[in-house]
């Protein structure tokens, strides 16, 4: 005779079973993709560009796709640390730029290009160390202050660089933007070092854990003795080290320091992270959502070049997609 001891265990696995949805109840759960939209969306943009433009599956061009994709994804990565707080870096692309103008100056300098490399990154912390000083210090709105050093710094490379591109004839960065790996180009293997290394730092170190409880509840965090000052002032370093990387990216690609804005990686980073998931009022964050969003983006604006879309619809295209994404997180559990 059995007892309720007996049965427990097999009343406990009935039991998990029952709690546990059915495929059909998943597919009509709008949280589940709320969740997986960017992954849905990127293996949609993939079969539907590929059956319109079978160039678009090509080895040449996915590998160009991945190359054009490199930047945008070491910038989401930056964006995504300090979003994760519940903030958000409008100066991201302006730190671009700066860095590339003080690469290029260090290096027509004769200081090397190595020297230039590095100073060009110190330069682009800084700016984000000074954004999240001044956000915690001075309890300003980040919108505002972001707003304000994305003016400022334009001012500043326009000065420094005299409103003039500056041409880098480096064969380190030569090597950088066209050499290869194995099956990637050395941009995207800087990307893959970023991924890594960004999600041990989210997920498998203390600071993570406080990035996320940061921006979750911020006063409960402080109550817990969470620094959360220091925190916010950490992810928006890291958003401007990030800055760096991708500026060193991006003039090895162009071979020159322009000093221009591209507005369009702001967007974009922000757009990617929102594909990712990552939510707007932090305490939610990925780093694998933003690299899928990054890669959707790119693969978005590939595809239309493709088929002969004009440059002018692809922006529509991408603030379509971006809404929609937002209107879906509403979904998010």
């Amino acid at each position: 005779m059995s007892t309720p001891a007996d049965n427990a265990p097999a009343a406990h696995s009935a039991g998990a079973e029952e709690s546990r949805p059915s495929l059909a109840a998943l597919l009509l759960d709008p949280s589940f993709w709320a969740d997986w939209a960017s992954v849905v969306g990127l293996i949609g943009l993939v079969i539907v560009f590929g059956l319109a433009q079978p160039v678009f599956l090509s080895v040449a061009n996915l590998q160009a796709l991945l190359l054009a994709a490199a930047i945008l994804v070491v910038l989401s990565i930056g964006q995504t640390f300090v979003i994760a707080t519940s903030g958000i870096d409008l100066s991201l692309a302006a730190a671009v730029m700066l860095g590339a103008i003080i690469l290029g100056l260090v290096n027509a300098g004769g200081y090397g290009i190595f020297i230039a490399c590095v100073l060009a990154v110190l330069a682009t912390s800084a700016v984000g160390f000074l954004n999240g000083l001044i956000i915690t210090a001075g309890k300003i709105p980040d919108f505002v202050v972001t707003l304000g050093t994305l003016s400022a710094i334009t001012g500043l490379g326009l000065i420094l660089s005299g409103g003039e591109p500056t041409m880098i004839g480096s064969t380190f960065l030569l090597r950088l933007a066209s050499g290869s790996f194995g099956p990637f180009g050395y941009p995207v293997w800087v990307a893959i070092a970023a991924v890594v290394v960004a999600h041990i730092a989210l997920y498998h170190t203390r600071f993570g854990v406080h990035l996320l409880a940061t921006g979750g509840q911020a006063e409960s965090a402080g109550a817990l003795g969470i620094r959360t000052d220091r925190v916010k002032v950490a992810a928006y370093t890291i958003s401007g080290f990030c800055a760096g990387i991708a500026a060193i990216l991006l003039v090895a690609r162009i071979g020159s320091a322009e000093p221009l804005i591209n507005t369009s990686l702001l967007l974009n980073s922000v757009a990617a992270v929102v594909l990712g998931g990552v939510s707007l009022f932090g305490g939610r964050a990925s780093i694998l959502g933003p690299v899928i969003g990054a890669l959707m983006l790119t693969a978005l604006v590939n595809g239309l070049t493709l088929l002969n879309v004009s440059a002018f619809y692809q922006p529509l295209a991408v603030g379509a997609i971006v809404v929609l994404a937002a209107l879906i997180m509403r979904y998010q559990k």
